[in-house]
């Protein structure tokens, strides 16, 4: 099956950057890109399809090379969308969030019930444009949580296609025994980049891990980074370290960094698009 990458729309502008980045990310790995939106009624189905084809001719405009196939499915997006990335062999899902308005209203949260929902990664985007150049600056938080290697390995290959720096940072633990932890993962992911011979560097936040998500947050925006990719961890944060709402503050960050995020099982990624 072809490599794709699967695209909700809802028609709104943030859709439409959605679209771009997708379009990006597929001319580097060689995918095609599904693009799809979901209806309340099978009626709407044609509408829809409609409104894809300009959308599709526009983008060919373009991108004359990229292949982007158009879709409409009747259900519901938080239900739907992760079981037809699965039975489209998607490698990717690249989805836009609004806040307030269109997609069914997808805040952080609600965003993240359609990931927690997939084993496809998503790279969830607001309305920054992706640069030409694609994903330059890739921010990699780390904690104390097994799935890190699994994280870097999915970083490496994307900073590999697009010849990006990776950017480590940990919190500024106060807790002697947690900040070892922390510090052996560091050493530990520096090591792998230095192996796959990827320009890397190595941050501790001057947040502690209860404000981490500002830390990250910060230090993307004043990297001016293009991805930062995390572990959708909310229902298993080790000791709580993390807080509650750290996955949704990420999400939803005011720098509008579109952040990749993972289930600790995804693999089709990995195996898939990246060939490892």
């Amino acid at each position: 099956m072809k490599k794709n990458i699967l695209v909700p729309t809802d028609f709104s502008k943030v859709s439409e950057t959605s679209l771009n980045h997708a379009i990006k990310v597929a001319k580097t790995i060689g995918a095609e890109v599904n693009l799809v939106h979901v209806v309340n009624r099978i009626s709407d189905k044609e509408d829809s399809l409609m409104r894809m084809s300009i959308i599709r001719t526009q983008a060919n405009k373009i991108h004359p090379d990229i292949i982007i196939n158009t879709m409409a499915i009747e259900g519901s997006i938080f239900d739907d969308i992760g079981d037809l990335a699965d039975k489209s062999g998607s490698e990717l899902i690249i989805m836009g969030t609004h806040g307030r308005k269109g997609l069914q209203f997808l805040t952080g949260s609600r965003a993240l019930r359609i990931v927690s929902s997939s084993r496809i990664p998503f790279v969830i985007v607001q309305n920054r444009a992706i640069k030409e150049e694609g994903y330059d600056d890739i921010v990699v938080p780390l904690d104390l949580h097994t799935e890190t290697k699994q994280k870097l390995t999915i970083v490496s290959e994307m900073a590999q296609y697009f010849k990006s720096r990776v950017h480590l940072i940990i919190p500024n633990e106060k807790d002697e025994f947690l900040s070892n932890k922390l510090n052996r993962n560091l050493a530990f992911a520096k090591q792998y980049f230095k192996e796959q011979g990827i320009e890397h560097t190595a941050t501790i936040s001057d947040k502690d891990a209860g404000d981490f998500d500002d830390g990250i947050i910060h230090h993307a925006a004043s990297i001016e980074a293009d991805l930062i990719t995390i572990m959708n961890l909310k229902e298993n944060s080790l000791m709580g370290i993390l807080g509650n709402n750290y996955v949704e503050r990420i999400l939803m960050n005011e720098a509008q960094v579109p952040v990749m995020i993972l289930n600790p099982k995804s693999t089709s990624f990995i195996n898939s698009v990246l060939d490892i």
